[in-house]
C-alpha cells in the first residue's frame, strides 16, 4: 500500500485505514481478528478506533490483537476521546474528563502511548485552551505522539490549530471528517482550512454510509441499515434524488471499469485534495477485503470529473463566489 505523510510531519501511513466501530458490536473478536490480518497483508498501517466505541470493546479486542500479531512497531493506533455515553452531557472536552480517559485508552489498547490521539467532537462547554492544554500535557508525559481532531467546524479547526501554533502547544495533525461523494461540506471551509494549518484529512463514511457500494439501487437488502428502524434514519439523507443520481453515475463508471462501485468511490476519495486516508469501516472481512480492493484502482480523469460534477456541493458566499476570486 502506498504511504503518505500525515499532516506536517514525520509520520507515514497507509493510504486507506482501518476503523473498527463495529469491533465489539456487529464484529466479533474472531471476525475483527481475520479483518486485521487482511488489512496487514495488503500493508496497511492506520488503525482507528475511540474510546466509545462498543463501550471500551473496540479498544480492547484492538489491544488483545495488537500483542497477538506482535506488530505494535508496524502499525500507527490512532483512538478518539471527548464523547460520553450519557443523555446529560454528549460531549466532555475537560482536561479532568480527557486525561482519566486517555489512562483507560491505554490500558485497554495494551500500549505505553498512542500514536494519534483525537478530540471526538466540539464540547462548547469547556474553554478550549482547557482542552488544549490537556493535549498538550498528555504529549509531553510521552502518552501521546500526535493529535488531532474530528467532527470540527472549519472555524473551530482554525482556531484550535492557530492557538497551538501561537501558544507553542503541540501540533494538531489531522481532521477526521465524514467525507465522501454523497458528503462534501467539507470542501467549504475544513479542506482550506487544514490546508493553511498542515493537517491531513482522514475521512470517515466514504462510502456514504454504504450507499456508495450500489446495494440500495434498486432495493433495500433485508439485512441492510437502511432496513433496520434503528438505524433507517442515518442512511436515508443519502438516498435521495441527489443520491440516486450519484449512484447511476457511481455505477456507470465501476461498469465502464470493470470494477466496484465502492472501489470506484473509494479511489475518488483517496485522491482528493489533503486527504490522507479514507477509513474504511467494514462489518465482514469479505467487506474490507472489498474495500481494499480499491488501493490498485486509478480513475481515468474523465471519470473523476464526471463524478464532481454530479456530487458537487453548492458554494457560496462567504466560502466562494466573487469575494474569494483569485
Amino acid at each position: 500500500m502506498e504511504q503518505r505523510p500525515l499532516g506536517r510531519t514525520g509520520l507515514w501511513v497507509g493510504r486507506f485505514a482501518l476503523g473498527t466501530m463495529t469491533w465489539g458490536r456487529t464484529t466479533d473478536e474472531f471476525e475483527a481478528r481475520d479483518q486485521l490480518a487482511a488489512f496487514l497483508d495488503a500493508g496497511g498501517t492506520l488503525i482507528d478506533t475511540a474510546d466509545v466505541y462498543a463501550d471500551g470493546a473496540s479498544e480492547t479486542i484492538l489491544g488483545e490483537l495488537l500483542e497477538e500479531f506482535e506488530v505494535r512497531e508496524q502499525v500507527v493506533v490512532a483512538t478518539k476521546a471527548v464523547s460520553v455515553p450519557t443523555e446529560d452531557r454528549r460531549f466532555d472536552a475537560s482536561k479532568r474528563h480527557l486525561l482519566r480517559t486517555l489512562d483507560q485508552s491505554l490500558r485497554r489498547l495494551r500500549v505505553d502511548a498512542i500514536d494519534l490521539w483525537q478530540l471526538h467532537a466540539w464540547d462548547p462547554l469547556t474553554p478550549l485552551e482547557e482542552t488544549l492544554s490537556a493535549v498538550d500535557e498528555a504529549v509531553a508525559s510521552g502518552k501521546v505522539r500526535y493529535a488531532g481532531v474530528s467532527n470540527y467546524a472549519g472555524w473551530q479547526v482554525a482556531r484550535a490549530a492557530t492557538w497551538q501554533q501561537v501558544s507553542g502547544g503541540a501540533p494538531l495533525i489531522s481532521a477526521q471528517m465524514e467525507y465522501s461523494l454523497m458528503e462534501r461540506g467539507v470542501e467549504r471551509e475544513i479542506v482550506p482550512a487544514a490546508k493553511v494549518v498542515g493537517m491531513g484529512l482522514l475521512p470517515w463514511s466514504p462510502l456514504g454510509r454504504g450507499v456508495l457500494t450500489g446495494k440500495y439501487r434498486h432495493s433495500i437488502p433485508i439485512d441492510s441499515r437502511a432496513a433496520n428502524a434503528d438505524t433507517a434514519s442515518w442512511v436515508q439523507p443519502y438516498m435521495d434524488e441527489r443520491g440516486r443520481r450519484i449512484v447511476d453515475a457511481l455505477a456507470t463508471a465501476a461498469e465502464g471499469l470493470g470494477a466496484a462501485p465502492s472501489e470506484v468511490a473509494l479511489a475518488w476519495i483517496r485522491d482528493r485534495p489533503g486527504v490522507v486516508a479514507p477509513i474504511l469501516g467494514a462489518r465482514t472481512t469479505n467487506q474490507l477485503i472489498s474495500a481494499l480492493a480499491a488501493e490498485e484502482l486509478e480513475l481515468p480523469d474523465e471519470i473523476t470529473y464526471a463524478l464532481d460534477d454530479v456530487s458537487s456541493p453548492h458554494l457560496g458566499y462567504p466560502e466562494a463566489g466573487w469575494a474569494q476570486r483569485r
